[in-house]
């Protein structure tokens, strides 16, 4: 399975193109927005296409042209603003689904927030609810579509090495997770067939990642 990695020079996308290339089932195509990202990529053996995820959607329908899935783990990150959260984390998501539809990628994983709900949204402060709005509006667009779509909501992200152990269910009780993990969680998430039409929430927990998806 080849697979889109959009936002592959973020944290989590990083490890996830390493952790796809060491896959013998799995090989990666890295989304990045500059020519000096490029290096990082080719050294693991991955294919890069130079895409901004502001630009239109015919861009991001070429990078998708010959894919098995797309994995959305772009974000605008905690110092820009509300634009640029509606630009990346809503318009950016929107653009690469219609982009799949168009490229006729059926497989899509999004690394959500980990709670889009309307509650979670009234319950943000005025800076968070921008990030969460956004969040909420891409699953929601996602979830409308016939792709076959899993949703990711995972807790607090932190830096800590991965530890390859996770709980994963439709709603779990707040707490972190390695973005190391996350990225396995992902590998683990295209593997299995069963995660088709589902969303979860992840944080770190005691159960193998692959028992943890296995029990979906």
């Amino acid at each position: 399975m080849k697979v889109l990695v959009v936002g592959a020079n973020g944290q989590i996308g990083k490890h996830l193109v390493s952790f796809i290339q060491e896959n013998d089932s799995l090989e990666a195509k890295a989304m990045i927005r500059k020519e000096e990202q490029a290096s990082y990529f080719e050294n693991l053996g991955a294919e890069t296409t130079i895409v901004d995820l502001e630009d239109d959607i015919e861009s991001i329908t070429k990078a998708a042209e010959g894919v098995d899935a797309v994995v959305f783990t772009a974000g605008s990150g905690p110092n820009t603003g509300p634009d640029k959260t509606i630009l990346i984390d809503l318009d950016g998501a929107v653009k690469t689904i219609k982009a799949a539809e168009a490229a006729g990628v059926k497989r899509f994983v999004m690394i959500s927030s980990f709670d889009t709900t309307r509650e979670a949204i009234q319950a943000a402060n005025s800076s968070f609810a921008p990030y969460v709005v956004a969040k909420h509006y891409a699953d929601e667009w996602l979830r409308g579509t016939a792709l076959e779509y899993t949703i990711i909501h995972p807790g607090r992200l932190s830096n800590d090495e991965g530890t390859g152990k996770v709980e994963a269910a439709e709603t779990v009780e707040r707490g972190k997770v390695p973005r190391e993990d996350v990225a396995s969680v992902i590998v683990a998430t295209l593997e299995n067939d069963s995660t088709i039409g589902k969303e979860y929430q992840v944080v770190g927990g005691t159960k193998s990642i692959k028992e943890a998806i296995d029990s979906l």
